[in-house]
């Protein structure tokens, strides 16, 4: 690649971090965007909190071991550790200023509109309501709290991470000196109890059926805290709440049991440094500055927060009973066409590969691909990835069913994915209970690609039957998220995945593939030879153009490759939810890029690539984004859309959203993101498309169902 060294420049690329809280700003911009109802608008506002929760937990508390390490390499945009938190601090305290002033003056008051009250102070409450929930204290709360003083002979408790917790300056006589003495004390919020509690409306709409009145339980507690200490003056109390550093350090060559490490680490989780205390705006200076001393806290990791601490206390509002009217109508995904419910899925596969686009097609087929695998006397074995499964997930019931059925069954579940370890560890545990072989991930690698093999006895003799995806074989999310997979029994590709679990469990790395491409050995390869063939077309003046989805693009040399290929002429699409480090409009750089995201009711999540290659057009789908930690890092497939068909269809889906123009941001030259203008045009909701075409009547045969739904009438642009 000429002048290779030209676009690696750091202003060329914008800091991961800062791209990561655009991205949250976009997701909070979707509770501010009006035209959404007022639950899912509620819906977003706390997601914006718990995605904050999580980057402050692992990423923030990345760069701070940094700083205490003193790392001074730079990141791809020039910026150390220390500028990174600074700037951090700096546009977090922008968002969560506008978090909370998008709650306080858009979403409270329409609340009270519709008869949906947070009463925000105990004063507010009518006498009935109070004398409720003085009785709910007593009954409920009471026997369940444990107020801990703290003085000579009690130490600092310790505060668990992400708990809501309530302090208190105490104060009484000393009854040697007869002086006045003040002390601190502490009370867990309980975490088992409701923390929004709804009390009897007796209000001006009280009498309305819709009317609905709650009260925050810490509140309930910071109103009786005078109960907890007897013969004690409460001088003021507040809530508060910390964040840990979470990030897990492993030695994974010098632990002799992954498991057993795993677990110990987790515990540790409970005293990580705290790296963030968030209290009320109007939290007394004396208690505040208790607190600081015993967490240990910087001065510039308290946020002093004007309205309720950790919002996703929301996410409970959205499931209220009686209000369909303030939330979308729910979506039914639909069947897969090719796949008749209860139908034999191995024929079905047979007769060519599947196409599933989740969650506007059912899940289902992938569940009862494992089912009927584990109760066919036919199949031999059965071989799969788990890297996030659900709470009660129906493909570990059916993976423990295969073996006591007498199947070869081998999983690999990913112990290190990240805030699932412990449910992967329970998983993990009952599927060698019931005589899997479990395999506990790769040393010094996360296993992300989410593949499964059934092998098959038929009268041709073996065949191999394989489910590749872009998302996680996790029931729950794929109702949430959107993302593909196929079905197929296409031999190369068969052959390819039983040469993926071996080198898996065991020591064999095949010298080369039918179809599929891996990380961390080849993928980064495939990639740079794909952008770089574009651009050799580019050169030579035919068609060449790059459409890309994913859900982060951070990669430094994946980039340069991108700034090469579209300094060439090469036309660059991406379609990228989450952080993107590349910048568009610089003038001979990357004048041909354009990069868009989507935010809506679903949470993107398929990872889709095409490759014009001169009209010979190829079509990837894989379980990798372009960021280091999949090239690099990560166990990750990249299998080829072989079936013409299929690949029609999938560049559907990449067209659907390029023409999104409601719920697509755009990103500008000087690095905002900005909606698109929809003024004169037609409105494309790329979402709201593909449920209405999910939910056409569909016909029996697969060819005609892709001609009228899938097939575009020219070509992605």
């Amino acid at each position: 690649m000429e002048k290779k060294k030209e676009f690696h420049l750091p202003e060329y690329f914008e800091n991961r971090e800062l791209s990561w809280l655009k991205f949250n700003a976009r997701v909070l911009n979707e509770a501010r965007d009006k035209s959404i109802p007022l639950l899912e608008r509620l819906k977003f506002v706390s997601i914006t909190s718990s995605n904050l929760d999580e980057f402050f937990m692992v990423r923030v508390a990345s760069l701070k071991d940094m700083v205490y390490a003193d790392y001074r390499k730079l990141d791809i945009a020039g910026m150390t550790a220390t500028e990174q938190l600074a700037e951090i601090n700096v546009k977090t305290r922008e968002l969560v200023e506008t978090q909370y002033s998008t709650y306080n003056r858009s979403l409270v008051p329409l609340l009270d509109a519709n008869h949906i009250h947070i009463v925000e102070k105990f004063e507010d409450l009518t006498e009935k309501q109070k004398d409720y929930v003085d009785r709910y204290f007593e009954e409920s709360v009471y026997p369940v709290l444990t107020p801990m003083a703290v003085d000579a002979s009690r130490p600092f408790p310790l505060i668990r991470n992400k708990t809501l917790n309530i302090a208190a300056l105490l104060s009484h006589k000393n009854k040697k000196s007869n002086r006045e003495v003040v002390e601190f004390a502490t009370v867990q919020v309980p975490g088992g109890l409701p923390r929004l509690v709804e009390i009897p409306p007796d209000g001006e709409d009280a009498d309305l059926p819709e009317a609905k009145y709650f009260i925050l339980l810490e509140q309930i507690i910071e109103k009786n805290i005078d109960k907890l200490f007897l013969s004690y003056h409460v001088l003021c109390a507040h809530p508060y709440r910390i964040m840990r550093n979470a990030d897990l350090t492993i030695d994974e060559d010098e632990a002799a049991d992954l498991l057993k490490e795993i677990q110990k680490q987790l515990k540790k989780r409970q005293w990580g440094e705290v790296i963030r205390l968030e209290v009320e705006s109007a939290i007394d200076k004396k208690l505040l500055r208790f607190l600081k001393d015993e967490l240990k806290v910087a001065e510039e990791d308290i946020f002093k927060i004007s309205g309720p601490l950790d919002l996703t206390f929301l996410m409970k509002m959205y499931g209220l009973a009686g209000c369909d009217h303030l939330r979308y109508q729910p979506y039914t995904p639909q069947r897969v066409p090719g796949i008749e419910p209860g139908g034999n899925i191995f024929e079905a596969i047979q007769k060519g590969d599947i196409l599933l686009h989740h969650p506007y097609q059912t899940f289902d087929p992938v569940v009862n691909f494992i089912r009927q695998a584990a109760s066919d006397p036919d199949v031999l074995a059965i071989k799969q990835t788990l890297y996030r499964v659900s709470g009660n997930s129906p493909i570990i019931a059916a993976l423990a069913k295969a073996a006591e059925n007498g199947k070869q069954v081998s999983v690999l579940v990913e112990l290190k994915a990240r805030f699932d370890e412990e449910n992967n560890i329970v998983w993990a545990k009952k599927l060698e209970q019931a005589g899997c072989h479990v395999i506990y991930g790769l040393v010094g690698l996360k296993t992300h690609s989410k593949i499964a093999l059934v092998v098959r006895r038929e009268e041709e003799g073996i065949r191999r039957y394989v489910h590749l995806g872009t998302g996680n074989y996790n029931d729950s999310t794929a109702k949430l998220y959107t993302d593909c997979g196929i079905f197929t029994c296409h031999e190369a590709i068969g052959e390819d995945a039983t040469a993926v679990f071996n080198m898996l469990s065991g020591y064999s790395e095949p010298l080369s593939w039918n179809e599929l491409s891996l990380a961390p050995i080849w993928l980064r390869t495939k990639f740079m030879r794909l952008i770089e063939r574009e651009m050799k077309h580019a050169r030579e003046g035919k068609p060449a153009r790059i459409v890309a989805k994913m859900n982060s693009l951070c990669d430094e040399g994946i980039i340069a490759a991108l700034y090469a290929a579209s300094a060439a002429g090469v036309k660059i699409q991406l379609i990228i939810r989450g952080i993107c480090c590349l910048k568009v409009g610089i003038p001979g750089i990357s004048e041909n890029i354009e990069v868009r995201s989507i935010v809506g009711n679903f949470l993107e999540h398929s990872r889709i690539f095409f490759f014009l290659n001169d009209g010979d057009e190829e079509v990837y789908m894989g379980s990798a984004d372009w960021m280091p930690r999949n090239l690099d890092r990560r166990v990750e497939i990249l299998f080829p859309v072989l079936d013409e068909g299929i690949r029609e269809q999938v560049k559907h889906i990449l067209k659907v959203e390029l023409l999104d123009n409601v719920k697509a941001h755009v990103l500008m030259p000087d690095g905002s993101y900005e909606k698109i203008d929809k003024r004169g045009k037609t409105l494309v909701n790329s979402q709201e498309q593909f449920c209405a075409e999910a939910g056409e009547a569909l016909p029996k045969e697969d060819n005609v169902y892709r001609e009228r739904v899938f097939i575009p009438a020219e070509p992605i642009e």
